[in-house]
This record gives structure tokens, C-alpha cells and sequence, in this order.
């Protein structure tokens, strides 16, 4: 199968995804996994329609998605990363920043990502080598230089106590960027750094699923991921920069990193 074919497939099950979650927005019930750590059946709907529309397409291939799906498929070098909805607090409140996201891997490598926002009918999409587009435009990230001209956002762990590492980062930097932000999706973070609409953004707290479509889509961009330290970045570890790639990078790597 060619990767056209794989992408092809991620923007009708994004798109459909994205349908069920506003089917469900105004009649779903919310239950805590954690502490503020919150799912609905929007979740597990949204994640069933994906999982049937890829397996039905490619029925060999491999997945992980958030809401306990985890399947080994035939052709283990296949394995698709689902959010079924990434910034959930954010849709339970009627907030309309939320987001499918949906990647796939061959052999360990990111080859395609596909975000989908239904609430600004916005799919983010990137095929590894082939660039990144916004409902079928290339986009390309900000040309901002300095870190006090940038646009930047954070993640802050769920239900925080207060004295999280990811806290004082976000203190220690707050002051020396025109603004640091947290928005509670970081699919929609890392598209809106490969579109340009934001500078930066970083996390320590991610899972696979909620960084590796984004990942790729910056990348393709022509932006930059990283650890937070600068070292290469891995999906499979909650350490996250993305930025456009020019000078703010290293200011944030050397705030990131003090300790």
C-alpha cells in the first residue's frame, strides 16, 4: 500500500471522528480516570469508529489508542497511534479546542499524521517527506526569532499540586516570552506551531498518542521537536519541544533544562 493510501484512509476516520464527537457534545457523561483526568463515551465512540474504519481498510495492521486499545497485528511494522480526543476537559466544558489525532508508524518511523479540529472543520495533515498541510495547503511555521517576541504554550501535568518541575519551567519562562500560554490540547498545539500560529510549545507529560501525528506534522513543516534538553526526540517518551526552529529553540532548551 502506498502512503497516499494510509492517509487517505486517516483523513476519512479523523473526519468521522470528529462527526461522533459532535454527535455526542451535548448528550455525553464524564467519568474520571484520575484525578481531573476525565473520559466520556465521546472517547470511546470516536476511538471505535477509527479503529473499525482503518481495520476494515487494513485489517493486518497494528494499533495503540488511548482508551485501552492495544492490538498487534499481522504486519507488526504497522501500527496506527490514536487520540480519540485529545483535550477532553476542554470539550466536557463546552471549550471548543479539542482535536483527533491519528499517526501511523512503519517499522518504529512516523510516516504519516493526521489532525482533525471539528469545531474550525481544520485537518492537519502531514506524509513523511511530502510536507505539511492544512485542508490540502502546505503551511509552514512562524519566522519569529527571539524567545521575547514568541507565542508560546505549555502542558502542565493533570491535576497539579503545585510543585511539578513542569510548573517552575513554565515560571521560569513566563517572564522572558511575550506570552506562555496552556490550552489543554497538545495535537492542536503542535499543528498551530506547524501553521505558524503559535512559536513554541513544550511538554513533559505526553503519551504516544497524544504527540506523534503532531510530531510528524511539525517536522514536515519545517519546524523542530525535540527532548527539552535539544537531544532527538522519541514518541515513545513524555519529553517534548517543538518550535519553528530558529533562535527561540536554544533560548527554551537552555531555560528547559535548568534545574
Amino acid at each position: 500500500m502506498s502512503t497516499n493510501e494510509f492517509l487517505e484512509t486517516a483523513v476519512i476516520a479523523a473526519r468521522r471522528a470528529g462527526e461522533v464527537l459532535q454527535e455526542w457534545s451535548l448528550k455525553f457523561t464524564v467519568k474520571e480516570k484520575s484525578r481531573a483526568n476525565l473520559v466520556t463515551e465521546a472517547d470511546v465512540n470516536s476511538q471505535e469508529t477509527i479503529h473499525r474504519i482503518i481495520g476494515e481498510r487494513f485489517p493486518d495492521h497494528g494499533f495503540l489508542g488511548e482508551e485501552n486499545l492495544e492490538v498487534v497485528g499481522s504486519s507488526p511494522e504497522y501500527r496506527w497511534i490514536i487520540d480519540p480526543l485529545d483535550g477532553t476537559t476542554n470539550y466536557v466544558h463546552g471549550f471548543p479546542f479539542y482535536a483527533v489525532s491519528i499517526a501511523l508508524e512503519r517499522a518504529g518511523e512516523l510516516i504519516v499524521g493526521v489532525i482533525s479540529d471539528p469545531s474550525r472543520d481544520e485537518v492537519f495533515s502531514a506524509v513523511k517527506g511530502e510536507g505539511a498541510f492544512l485542508n490540502g495547503n502546505p503551511i509552514q511555521a512562524s519566522d519569529t526569532g527571539p524567545l521575547n517576541e514568541a507565542f508560546c504554550v505549555a502542558s502542565l501535568p493533570v491535576g497539579p499540586r503545585g510543585n511539578e518541575p513542569q510548573i517552575q519551567q513554565f515560571l521560569r519562562i513566563l517572564p522572558k516570552a511575550r506570552t506562555v500560554q496552556r490550552t489543554g490540547s497538545a495535537a492542536l498545539n503542535l499543528s498551530y506551531v506547524a501553521c505558524g500560529r503559535i512559536d513554541a510549545y513544550w511538554s513533559g507529560t505526553l503519551k504516544p498518542w497524544d504527540q506523534a501525528a503532531g510530531a510528524l506534522i511539525v517536522t514536515e513543516a519545517g519546524a523542530k521537536v525535540t527532548k527539552m534538553d535539544g537531544s532527538a526526540f522519541d514518541v515513545q517518551v513524555p519529553d517534548l519541544l517543538a518550535t519553528n526552529g530558529r533562535q527561540l529553540h536554544g533560548e527554551l532548551v537552555d531555560l528547559l533544562s535548568q534545574e
